[in-house]
């Protein structure tokens, strides 16, 4: 009990010490609000009002169909110009794409002439032309196909390929990048807040008063992982519902609380790393790019960005002891796919085992520490 009441005091003084840091409180706050909303909001590899103009030479009622099949909110309504007006239009980045249909174009295609049609594209918005451009091909040629079917009455094609969505039926980016954030966002602060508040300590001279008091190392830790894991578990929890569920109007297919069950256990995991971090860092700055280094991969690589599946068998190898790549897996399973705990018990586990590892290695290291400060 004496333990426990220690662990529990010296966690209350991490939080005391952690509302009189205004900076980190406002770090918290926008990183599960505004990074959270910009990362389901801002997604340059989508189009959203893409501005695009067309240039109808054949006035038929092919062009016609084609230049009403771009709508919002993939596209801007369309600005329908001379050809004269392209160069310009394009130099002055009023549009993005500029399609244009060349005289007797329905007149040729029905010649089964193959006409050309000429598509051009302001390659220096880089993200929206590559899948831009993708998106105008297929609208054009989805439009002449149905036409041309129609005017030859054309046998329907032997297979009908039926499209069924999962878990995101309109494929709406925002619902991903809401949750993959909130994902990171775990993983940094709790880096941050475990690592800064052992530095904090060493730079203010209380580390000294600690070593003084009648309290292990092993206790030191504990409280500062519970404390700070609370803060950011709590914080979660309440971007989860006001800004993703609240705001953002995304669907959650799971269980909040077992999703939050393998939160907690993440964050035993990386508050056991950030303090490790800041054992080996003497100031801020250099714990700063400790955490470049390590946060980086730790992300990129977690199968949260891309699928681990297209990285090399080595990368992830290697990735399998990164507790980053066991919470986004049942992060992805809780709450896109809706997973029970029969589904997700391994990553648990895992999360567990790293956990453990974790802070029995930054364990040692701190005692080692504090001996040399001693």
């Amino acid at each position: 009990m004496r333990h426990l009441a220690n662990i529990y005091r010296l966690g209350v003084k991490e939080l005391w010490s952690l509302w009189r840091d205004p900076m980190m409180l406002v770090l918290i706050v926008y990183a599960f609000t505004a990074m959270v909303y910009t990362a389901a909001t801002a997604m340059p590899e989508t189009l959203h009002k893409v501005p695009i103009a067309i240039v109808d030479e054949d006035g038929s009622p092919l062009s016609a169909r084609i230049a009403s099949a771009f709508y919002p909110p993939q596209f801007a309504a369309p600005a329908m110009i001379a050809l004269g007006q392209v160069d310009p239009g394009m130099d002055n980045g009023d549009y993005t794409f500029a399609l244009d249909i060349p005289p007797n174009f329905q007149r040729d295609v029905l010649a089964g002439k193959s006409p050309a049609l000429q598509l051009n594209v302001d390659a220096t918005r880089m993200t929206q032309a590559f899948s831009g451009s993708g998106y105008v091909q297929q609208i054009v040629l989805t439009e002449v196909g149905e036409f041309v079917q129609r005017y030859r009455g054309s046998a329907a094609p032997p297979v009908d390929l039926t499209l069924r969505m999962r878990f995101n039926p309109n494929l709406t980016p925002s619902w991903f990048g809401a949750l993959m954030e909130i994902i990171n966002d775990v993983t940094l602060l709790s880096i941050i807040l475990t690592g800064a508040a052992l530095i904090r300590e060493r730079e203010h001279g209380t580390i000294e008063h600690l070593l003084v008091m009648p309290v292990t190392p092993g206790e030191i830790m504990l409280a500062k992982v519970w404390s700070m894991a609370l803060v950011v578990l709590l914080a979660a929890a309440m971007s989860l519902v006001f800004v993703v569920q609240g705001l953002l109007k995304v669907p959650i297919e799971g269980s909040v609380m077992l999703f939050l069950a393998g939160a907690a256990l993440h964050l035993f995991a990386t508050t056991s790393m950030g303090i490790f971090m800041a054992t080996l860092a003497r100031n801020m700055p250099q714990f700063g790019m400790l955490l470049m280094l390590t946060l980086i991969p730790l992300q990129l690589l977690s199968g949260g960005v891309t699928p681990r599946e297209s990285m090399p068998v080595f990368v992830q190898k290697i990735m399998q002891i990164a507790p980053t790549t066991h919470f986004v897996e049942l992060g992805q399973a809780i709450l896109y796919r809706g997973a029970g705990i029969e589904v997700v018990w391994k990553p648990f586990l895992f999360l567990l085992l790293i956990g453990s590892t974790l802070f029995a290695l930054s364990l040692a290291h701190f005692r080692k520490t504090i001996s040399q400060m001693a």
